[in-house]
């Protein structure tokens, strides 16, 4: 039976793999996988009241801000996260493109702390390695397992992982309090994994 250090380990080796073939991507392979992305269909069609969280792109990370402004541009409202502090969910603000945006913890830009709070229908989560099967690695510290798991006690929420193909590995090991991606987007496909 394998133990929690070890899935911690194996988790740790693949986020480290996965990392140096994201950051070996050139700037122009980056650009045009955000907007190939974009240009695809939406993993959920826009409708009146349509909430999307989504969010700014650190380190490496591809940018979903095409994508979101596709969603924007169809009348869906936009949130961010904005970080509470270790072991707590985060906060998803409310968002225009164009608002001016604070920085917060890490120096990750975010909407200031009067923004309203809503629950998104749809959520674009950052990612460093994910498998066909909706198991995802981000940085170790489990935001969005906390984020995604408050959001779904609330409502059904569609969890859409956004990353390049080279993120992708063939197994991700998952723990118990990790939520599982109902979709993959890349700048290749749209990848489904409910019933995975």
């Amino acid at each position: 039976m394998t133990s929690i250090t070890d899935i911690v380990a194996k988790k740790a080796e693949l986020r480290a793999a996965a990392l140096v073939r994201r950051d070996a991507l050139s700037p122009d392979e980056r650009a045009k996988a955000g907007e190939a992305i974009a240009a695809r269909d939406l993993p959920l069609a826009p409708r009146p009241g349509l909430i999307v969280s989504g969010f700014m792109p650190i380190r490496s990370e591809i940018n979903p801000l095409p994508l979101m402004r596709r969603y924007a541009e169809a009348g869906a409202q936009l949130l961010l996260p904005a970080i509470d502090g270790r072991g707590k969910p985060l906060h998803l603000r409310s968002w225009k493109i164009g608002d001016k945006l604070v920085t917060g913890q890490w120096n990750i830009r975010e909407p200031a702390a009067d923004a309203p709070e809503l629950v998104p229908d749809l959520m674009l989560v950052p990612l460093a390695v994910f498998d066909r099967r909706g198991h995802r690695i981000g940085y170790g510290a489990g935001y969005y397992d906390m984020t995604i798991a408050k959001a779904r006690a609330q409502k059904p929420v569609l969890a859409v992982g956004v990353a390049f193909a080279v993120q992708e590995a063939p197994e991700v090991p998952n723990l118990a309090h990790d939520e599982p991606l109902d979709l993959v987007l890349t700048e290749k496909e749209a990848i489904d994994c409910r019933g995975a």
